[in-house]
């Protein structure tokens, strides 16, 4: 039954008990060092030092399941596994299985019921035999077995001590390796399982996008619904996409809808208002600059299009970019190659662009304010949003989304809309459209005290200029639509274009970007009224 070769020199049992202790307390050291993959050659390796410090023949490790059966056998490296059986006789693993130690000189020292190896008949039973076994957490995880087949060996009290703690200390190297083994186990499950939760949650997700269409775009008219519908259709591609429409439709939701429903959507959707930017600043904040470009750049910065890396830019009122600016911009959607400014070197990014404008592009590039090239870039699949006034019968859902959003947070609770107020308000030409009329709604709020929605005003749009209002809605000329609301939306802010709440904020752009439009429509300050609206001497 011998396992490995022994040398034939004789050990004196002081150095042979000194060896082991040396050995327990270098292998204690290495198993708690050692990775998790190497703690088999580690055994290996020590059975086979425990065997040539003791002189066995035999020296194996058993390892128990949770029934007590055994469920491996260690052998000493070098060993040849085939030919010598492990000790696995059913009176010696039920012993060592319930933690009872066995050592056995002589043949005739074994239990009646004791028989040889029936898996081999020709192999002799051992003729002595020594087993102790190893608990971790009051559970008997492994034993250590020795034997010599022909030479009797008596187990002196000292030494069966020693093997006790080389056994505890293999035993605790076995116990890391099933915790570790549980515990990778334990991980794939989760991992499984939260794979099938985000599958789940993609479903629902889609199921919820189903049934209440495209989250806060509210609304069930013709003209929405086939403004939804080519977002559906153009949404899973990389396809350019081009909003056209008034302001305050919600091309910013259309845009996000957009984005939520394509493969970019787990990279983020960058949005940049291009008519908020001031016109030295647009390229640095589109693609960024280097440090010490210009005056006041203090460090390098990444720009919109690197920020957008992998996903989506918004580019709202695409039509203010500056016509140096255009041809940049053209360069990053022919390439996706662009340089920071005070930069020689090219950056590539992967971006998806979604412009959005009110303006009437085509004309702008008739007169040559926008170039041809880039408008076709843009331009490859236009979506029209239709204005409010093209779909009155979605302003009351509109009200009630309003009313539940806000409620709350404004300390109200409305729970009746008179039918005269819907009708008034379906009757308004809406020339600022559903952020028009999201403000009136707040505003009728604000002003009604119980449970009932009540207008602040006797006409829904509350203007001077409401008959000028509605003839520039009926008018099919953007000047006169957006003059209309730059002045309703002025003479609610009493004139007052700078500051928090007043009219450039509630439009959504700069105020020197208004004061602008204000020139270039005619718009006028009537005498004694927004004193703030002129910028102060500090800043031009």
């Amino acid at each position: 039954m011998s396992v490995v070769s022994m040398p034939a020199a004789r050990i004196a049992p002081e150095s042979e008990l000194e060896q082991i202790v040396q050995l327990a307390v270098t292998l204690s050291g290495r198993m708690a060092r050692l990775h998790l993959d190497d703690i088999g050659a580690a055994i290996a390796e020590a059975l086979r030092q425990i065997a040539w410090a003791t002189r066995v023949d035999g020296c194996q490790l058993l390892e128990f399941s949770a029934s007590g059966s055994v469920a491996r056998t260690h052998l000493p490296a070098g060993s040849d596994g085939a030919a010598h059986p492990p000790f696995q006789e059913a009176w010696l693993v039920a012993r060592l299985s319930r933690g009872e130690a066995v050592a056995i000189s002589r043949p005739e020292e074994r239990p009646h019921d004791a028989t040889a190896t029936h898996d081999s008949p020709r192999r002799q039973a051992a003729c002595s035999i020594l087993g102790v076994p190893a608990f971790v957490a009051g559970q008997v995880v492994c034993a250590l077995v020795l034997g010599t087949d022909a030479v009797p060996r008596r187990w002196p009290q000292p030494l069966i001590e020693r093997l006790q703690l080389l056994s505890e200390i293999l035993g605790a190297g076995l116990q890391r390796d099933r915790d570790e083994s549980a515990l990778r186990a334990n991980v794939t499950m989760i991992e499984r399982l939260n794979a099938r939760l985000a599958a789940d949650n993609v479903y629902l997700k889609e199921e919820i996008k189903n049934r209440h269409d495209f989250d806060d775009i509210v609304g069930e008219s013709a003209a929405l619904r086939l403004a939804l519908a080519r977002v559906s259709q153009v949404a899973p591609t990389s396809s350019n996409v081009l909003l056209l429409g008034p302001t305050g439709t919600g091309k910013e939701l259309f845009a996000r809808a957009l984005h939520e429903r394509s493969r970019r959507h787990e990279r983020p959707l960058v949005r940049v208002n291009c008519a908020a930017l001031p016109p030295t600043l647009v390229e640095s904040e589109l693609f960024g600059h280097e440090k010490g470009a210009f005056t006041g750049a203090i460090s390098a910065r990444q720009g919109r299009f690197e920020l957008a890396d992998g996903g989506t830019i918004f580019l709202d009122e695409i039509g203010d970019l500056a016509p140096e600016v255009q041809v940049k911009f053209l360069r990053v959607l022919q390439e996706g190659e662009f340089e920071r400014v005070g930069s020689s070197r090219t950056r590539r990014v992967d971006v998806r662009v979604i412009a959005a404008t009110h303006q009437d592009l085509e004309t702008a590039v008739a007169e040559g304010r926008f170039r041809s090239d880039l408008y076709y870039r843009l331009c490859v699949y236009p979506i029209r949003l239709p204005s409010l006034r093209e779909r009155p019968d979605d302003i009351p859902r509109l009200v009630w989304f309003f009313i539940n959003r806000r409620q709350r947070e404004l300390g109200r609770h409305i729970t009746k809309v008179p039918q005269s107020v819907m009708d008034a308000l379906q009757r308004c030409p809406w020339p600022g459209n559903v952020r028009e009329l999201e403000n009136v709604v707040e505003r009728a709020m604000i002003s009604s005290s119980g449970d009932t929605l009540h207008l602040d005003e006797p006409s829904p749009a509350g203007l001077a200029g409401s008959a000028r209002a509605s003839r520039a809605a009926e008018s099919d000329n953007l000047d006169s639509v957006q003059c209309a609301h730059i002045e309703s939306v002025l003479e609610r802010c009493g004139w007052r274009i700078n500051g928090t709440g007043n009219a450039a904020e509630r439009l959504g752009v700069h105020p020197n970007t208004l004061r602008f439009r204000m020139k270039k429509l005619g718009v006028v300050c009537p005498e004694g009224r927004g004193r703030q609206s002129q910028p102060s001497a500090n800043h031009g």
